[in-house]
């Protein structure tokens, strides 16, 4: 009785098993793409009931669908194909995906996920680790690296741009150097640490609570659910000026007299190295009218002069700052001289460069003689021209017009010299 009591409490219950995460499936060596005949070790680290539970079976392997024999911690497989491994109540291990070639050339690159910051490692592998000579590697078609021998490509910080498609290519002493020989292409994923920041003025209630003593900025990220324990540091800017530097806390509270500039202020999360950093745009604030529009609540709306006689005061609300101006209406039937303004009285509140409608009226007058004497001698003008181009465009039809009455003409000697204008009368 005692024996089987132990043996129960030993059996994990229903609700443990259920919360388990999914084990992590590795390899060893680390890399995806090996040549025949070659063995690699599987490993699946997860939860393992004890060994006094009923079904002491303690790890499932998977090659695609098909279940394989072996419920060891580790297996060695030589055979191409997507394996997963399934530990006693766990979800599947995430796959990995085994290449077997049989070129002389393979790029062998890591089998796990590589993320922002972290070092990328490449080897291009001679058949059987034979010596590659004049060594390539290239990136989309493109060479980025040259050795004179064997050796690895590394990429100490990788970036999302390193993302692609990788190849090598040497030559090999087989026995003779031989010809160059390519490998085949590897796609390489490279997969973002955190999302780039994204800057915000902490909830309606909280802005208000701080308005007298400054506005809370919060600098938010989301990282990988991979890499959910990685530790970020923040810093806050204002322009170009770090207004505080990298820190652990993800919060900045804007001092009262800068409330006024939220708009400036942008963040940036960083890995604890700075292999990783990314900045957030400026901080955008909710539209007009939102609570958290802390413009109008901060400084004082000022006071402006009346306009008329009930002594109305102009508003000065932000945004946008009103101003008035007294308006210009035209009286139908009128020329430019007759602008007149509304009734009610003279304007006492007008901006200095509007002048009195009595000078305005005044200057229009004396202007009216001199514009229409300039209209005149414009149409005369343009009489002699029209002649002139008409005399060259067709001789002969000069004489009619010298013959007709009462229209100004001009008259020209039939001989070779300066020809002779007769004056035209206005």
């Amino acid at each position: 009785m005692w024996a089987l009591t132990a043996l129960l409490l030993l059996v994990p219950s229903s609700g443990q098993a259920a919360t388990l995460e999914k084990p992590i499936l590795s390899l060893h060596p680390p890399w995806t793409t090996i040549f025949k005949g070659e063995r690699v070790t599987l490993r699946c680290d997860g939860y393992h009931p004890l060994l006094l539970e009923l079904r002491p079976i303690n790890t499932l392997w998977y090659l695609g669908h098909l279940l394989l024999p072996s419920h060891k911690k580790s297996i060695e497989v030589q055979t191409p194909g997507v394996y997963r491994c399934q530990t006693r109540g766990a979800p599947v291990s995430d796959p990995i995906h085994l290449s077997v070639s049989n070129d002389w050339l393979i790029l062998q690159v890591p089998y796990a996920a590589v993320f922002e910051g972290e070092p990328l490692v490449m080897r291009c592998r001679g058949w059987y680790d034979k010596v590659v000579y004049k060594l390539h590697y290239y990136h989309d078609d493109q060479a980025v690296r040259y050795f004179h021998s064997s050796a690895n490509y590394t990429v100490l910080q990788a970036r999302a741009s390193d993302s692609g498609r990788y190849q090598c290519s040497g030559t090999m002493r087989i026995p003779v150097e031989s010809a160059p020989m390519f490998s085949s292409k590897v796609a390489v994923t490279v997969k973002e640490l955190f999302q780039a920041p994204v800057l915000r003025v902490m909830g309606p209630q909280g802005a208000r609570g701080a308005a007298h003593g400054g506005v809370v900025l919060r600098c938010e990220t989301r990282l990988h659910p991979q890499k959910r324990d990685t530790p970020l540091q923040f810093a806050f800017y204002k322009y170009s000026r770090a207004v505080r530097r990298f820190d652990w806390d993800a919060e900045y509270t804007v001092p009262e007299p800068e409330v006024e500039e939220l708009e400036s202020y942008w963040c940036e999360a960083a890995t604890a190295t700075r292999s990783v950093r990314k900045r957030s745009p400026w901080l955008q604030l909710p539209g007009r009218g939102s609570p958290l529009d802390l413009a109008s609540t901060t400084a004082p709306a000022p006071r402006a002069a009346a306009l008329e006689p009930g002594n109305k005061p102009l508003s000065f609300r932000k945004p946008p700052v009103s101003r008035s101006v007294p308006s210009v209406t035209s009286v139908p039937n009128t020329t430019s001289a007759g602008l007149q303004f509304p009734a009610g009285g003279a304007p006492s509140a007008g901006p200095p460069a509007c002048a009195p409608p009595i000078i305005l009226e005044q200057s229009a007058r004396a202007l009216k003689p001199d514009v229409d004497l300039l209209l005149r001698e414009m149409q005369l003008l343009k009489g002699l021209l029209s002649r002139v181009v008409l005399e060259l465009k067709e001789p002969q039809a000069l004489p009619e017009l010298r013959g007709t009455a009462g229209t100004p003409t001009s008259h020209f000697a039939a001989s070779p010299g300066t020809p002779e204008t007769t004056p035209v009368e206005s």
